[in-house]
């Protein structure tokens, strides 16, 4: 019985190689801090919108930008953690992960909407909320198909000639 489904202890996983994994996480990282003050940056500089700081505080603002950068960063480093364990733990891990990113966008960009700022900085935060996941979500999911090497198939036992 067990030729038909494969050897006992072939594994259905794939193999991940982390160093791979986590090294395109870490460049997503980066790249999510840059996209965020490139983001604050338009935001105050190009439209005037008070993104994380009060009006006078120039188009740098306060070290809350730097606070936004840091934690897009650690959003994509967590991200990539959670890919990993789904990775290597469950079925379909890019349709799960998928998931997860657009739900955690979505809360992302609900956020600046339970704050007492005006409407035109909590649109704008949101869509570069929304930028930012889709950013990481999709750099994260183009890592993890380079990252990830699929395993042989199991070959059945070999029939005895009768």
């Amino acid at each position: 019985m067990t030729a038909m489904y494969g050897s006992a202890g072939a594994s259905s996983h794939p193999v991940v190689n982390a160093s791979k994994l986590w090294a395109g996480g870490v460049a997503t990282a980066l790249v999510a801090a840059l996209l965020a003050i490139v983001g604050i940056l338009v935001g105050r500089g190009l439209f005037g919108v008070e993104i994380l700081a009060p009006k006078g505080a120039g188009v740098w603002g306060d070290a809350d930008t730097g606070w936004y950068a840091v934690g897009a960063a650690m959003c994509a480093l967590a991200a990539t953690g959670v890919l990993h364990l789904l990775l290597l733990y469950t079925p379909k891990p890019l349709r799960f992960f998928g998931w997860v990113m657009t739900l955690a966008t979505v809360v992302a960009m609900l956020a600046p909407f339970v704050t007492e700022t005006g409407l035109g900085s909590r649109m704008f935060t949101a869509g570069l909320n929304f930028i930012l996941g889709v950013a990481i979500g999709s750099l994260l999911a183009g890592t993890a198909h380079t990252a990830v090497q699929p395993t042989a198939p199991a070959r059945p036992a070999p029939r005895p000639y009768r």
